[in-house]
């Protein structure tokens, strides 16, 4: 072999080395959207070791659960999985741009760890691309955040929260009866599951003319006073023909209740709820609402501390989210998706207040003794 064939030959092998080496560094960092541990490197490398928390909460108008269920339940679920966090729970109020800016300030402060709430689950993507650049990883909590880079995702099974709504009305409705049904925000992912999944259960019904649907409505940042605003037109649009009235959460439930009330309809409609507050366990006890559908925080909250905890130590989160999620553009999230009960006169005793969810003197006021074998 001639001086140039050995000079060419040791030049290619050098190549294919470097090149072999380079394909393994590359295969060791790729990590897709950071469903991996969140070690010491790839996509969440700052999680390693976290210990400071960003916990960003969207309202506390459209429903109390967010401050006074979520957000100490989750705080405590976090400092029993990751001892010695600091974490900083702030509320949006509503505003997209306050969260990002809220979001903004955290990553600053260096927290390694965010969970979100979101206020617009498409919005909400900015949150997760600044986080991306400090290679933080976002647990979105409750509400899917329509990113591809999304880590984590914890809530319930949604689209049950609606079936649950919608089997209770297939269960008790006359054939015949008119249905209105006020939804949740738009900007909200899971407000299009819960209608998904109510309409699963109801559009065979519509369809057959077994129920007819007069009124359909979203509502804008899941406002009560909107709800009521709708539940009055779907009345006077039906010279107050409608006899069940699906409505999505518990808040705007209580709202579309005083607008039954203006018209003295309150009890002889079948309304839904959802999030078993302690205005909606009141007005299911009262005989004013029907249902609300019960989803166990605590059991949401101790899946998130535990997901915190894994990526702070470097354990493996996907063996706390075991399921997926699909985004709007088609990525899979690692997900944690919790069972949900419909409540309502005869369960309440044996879900919301053997979990001492909501307090029986809470609810009771104004009840009449022994109703449902509760108050």
């Amino acid at each position: 072999m001639g001086q140039t064939q050995r000079v060419v030959r040791q030049v290619s092998m050098t190549a294919v080395a470097m090149l072999v080496v380079g394909m393994l560094a590359a295969c060791g960092a790729s990590g897709g959207n950071g469903n991996g541990s969140g070690g010491g490197t790839g996509p969440f490398a700052a999680a390693k070791g976290c210990k400071h928390v960003g916990f960003l909460l969207p309202d506390s108008s459209t429903g109390s659960r967010f401050v006074t269920q979520d957000q100490p339940l989750t705080e405590a679920a976090i400092k029993k999985y990751l001892p010695g966090v600091t974490i900083d729970s702030l509320n949006a109020q509503n505003s997209n741009d306050t969260q990002l800016t809220q979001a903004t300030t955290e990553l600053t402060k260096q927290a390694c760890i965010l969970v979100v709430v979101a206020v617009d689950s498409t919005s909400a993507a900015a949150i997760v691309q600044k986080a991306k650049a400090s290679k933080v990883p976002v647990i979105a909590y409750d509400r899917l955040i329509q990113d591809n880079d999304l880590a984590y995702y914890a809530s319930f099974d949604n689209v049950a929260v609606g079936r649950a709504q919608g089997q209770y009305i297939k269960d008790h409705h006359k054939a015949g009866d008119n249905v209105s049904m006020i939804n949740g925000s738009m900007t909200d992912n899971n407000a299009l599951l819960f209608a998904q999944g109510a309409h699963e259960i109801l559009d065979p019904l519509f369809t057959s003319g077994e129920l007819k649907k007069v009124y359909e409505q979203y509502t804008p940042m899941w406002s009560p006073e909107t709800a009521q605003t709708e539940m009055a037109a779907a009345l006077t649009q039906t010279n107050n023909n409608i006899q069940i009235a699906y409505v999505a959460n518990d808040a705007m439930a209580n709202t579309s209740i005083a607008a039954l009330k203006n018209q003295k309809l309150n009890g002889k409609v079948v309304v839904t709820g959802q999030d078993a507050e302690t205005v909606g366990i009141h007005n299911v006890l009262a005989g004013d609402q029907a249902m609300t559908v019960y989803k166990p925080i605590k059991n949401l909250a101790d899946s998130v501390g535990q997901l915190v905890g894994a990526l702070s130590n470097g354990t493996d989160p996907l063996t706390i989210a075991k399921q997926k999620t699909t985004t709007a553009n088609k990525a899979e999230i690692p997900s944690v998706l919790l069972p949900v009960v419909s409540a309502t006169k005869e369960n309440v005793k044996d879900t919301v207040f053997a979990d001492n969810y909501v307090k029986k003197e809470d609810v009771c006021k104004d009840i009449p003794a022994g109703t449902a074998g509760v108050c």
